[in-house]
């Protein structure tokens, strides 16, 4: 009897023995694959114009500080931005990290600004004190057929994952905007303004962003000893125009704006009329110098862009009439060529009656002048239309008269603080409103 052969394993096929690894790479594939389009569907569903929104919240709600460079006209300038939220609102810090070493404070409705190249502090209240940085674009029912809102491929901007919005204009009456949204946080990590062509007008990048849950109150203080300082203050409230008579309006507008503002200030020149033409996201500053004496001549116009800003000034039934704002220069030419009165235009004292205000709005410790008699209101001096300086109420691409992803409503009632003050220097920015 044969011995009993000690029993084994068969031996697989080699083709049978590659077959579960390779069920088993098909499946990770499949997997993959089923992770990707699940994403691809769910980026697919979301709207590029949500983006927007999550970045304008996370701006007003976060606490954040950080540190941006801001390029526009040439001109580069490295700030620093402290945001904090708490029971008691919003305080923010703003200031320069070159040159003049200004800086800017806002506690509730107060804005308070250092500028040691002039010793003076100016102060000033506002009932709508807009964000130091302001907010990103926001597209309504009016601004939705006249851009259109995409998102490009993500990237990375800092070492951070960024979702990259495109909003592009559908003429050549306004500019567009691209941002780069941190993926996680919707913080902006840049923000551009571009014309027809692509080229960048304006850019704001951070170098450093953090969202501490904590900011002391010490970094709401100002780095600046201002005991010796000037301080001016601006006592009055912000003149309420609502039961004013509107003594002007524009005949034929470019297509999508609408005024959205009109108001009565007094600057050093007298009283303006103020008014503000938006499309919903692109918007144009009016002056209108009602106080002054009435010129029989047509008098010249006058024109000039520096940057992304165009302003246009014009005499209209005798009187000057400046429309300023970030808008491509023939925009601005047609609003200021397009205003008509739609009554009789009141004299100073009328204007300075039916605002209920005294001529002198102004109290100065030492007695002298400063740059804010030139100022009503939320107002800053840079807007005297005499000066022709450049600017349109938004500070670093701002959506009301406010600032970053500086997209924003000219002149409206809040004080601008990035790029503010062209006339009296008042603001950081280079040759901004």
């Amino acid at each position: 009897m044969r011995p009993l052969r000690q029993l084994r394993s068969p031996r697989p096929h080699p083709r049978a023995a590659k077959r579960p690894v390779a069920a088993a790479s098909l499946w990770a594939a499949g997997s993959c694959a089923a992770l990707l389009a699940s994403a691809a569907a769910r980026a697919a569903d979301e709207d590029p114009s949500d983006w927007l929104a999550r970045t304008d919240q996370a701006l007003a709600t976060r606490n954040y500080e950080g540190v941006f460079v801001h390029e526009h006209a040439g001109e580069t300038e490295t700030l620093r931005v402290i945001h904090r939220v708490g029971s008691e609102g919003v305080s923010e810090r703003l200031l320069s990290m070159d040159g003049s070493g200004r800086e800017f404070i806002r506690k509730g409705s107060q804005l308070t600004c250092y500028l040691p190249d002039q010793r003076t502090v100016l102060v000033e209240r506002s009932n709508d004190a807009g964000l130091l940085l302001g907010s990103l674009p926001r597209i309504d029912a009016t601004s939705a057929g006249l851009y259109q809102i995409t998102e490009l491929q993500k990237t990375r901007v800092s070492g951070r994952d960024a979702r990259v919005i495109a909003v592009t204009p559908k003429d050549q009456l306004r500019y567009g905007y691209r941002l780069w949204i941190d993926e996680a946080t919707a913080m902006p990590l840049k923000t551009q303004l571009r014309d027809g062509r692509g080229q960048v007008l304006e850019q704001i990048v951070f170098t450093d962003l953090r969202l501490p849950a904590h900011i002391a109150d010490g970094e709401l203080e100002p780095a600046v000893d201002a005991r010796n300082y000037r301080w001016v203050q601006h006592l009055a409230d912000p003149v309420d125009s609502r039961g004013v008579a509107v003594s002007w309006e524009a005949s034929v507008l470019p297509p999508g704006f609408r005024m959205t503002v009109s108001a009565r200030q007094v600057l050093h020149s007298g009283p303006v009329e103020h008014l503000v033409f938006s499309d919903g996201l692109a918007s144009v500053s009016v002056f209108v110098e009602i106080g002054r004496e009435r010129r029989t001549e047509q008098g010249a116009d006058d024109a000039a862009t520096i940057g992304s800003s165009s302003a246009y000034s014009t005499v209209v039934q005798g009187y000057r009439v400046t429309a300023v704002g970030e808008v491509p220069p023939d925009t601005v030419r047609a609003i200021a060529q397009s205003i008509r009165t739609a009554g009789p235009a009141p004299s100073m004292a009328e204007s300075l009656l039916g605002m209920g205000i005294p001529h002198t709005l102004v109290r100065h410790t030492d007695g002298s002048s400063s740059i804010f008699d030139e100022m009503s209101g939320g107002q800053s001096s840079g807007a005297d239309p005499a000066s022709h300086e450049l600017g349109s109420g938004r500070a670093g691409f701002s959506n009301n008269a406010n600032a970053l992803g500086g997209f924003g409503t000219a002149g409206g009632p809040a004080t601008t603080v990035l790029g503010a003050g062209a006339g009296a220097g008042a603001g950081p920015g280079p040759g901004r409103h």
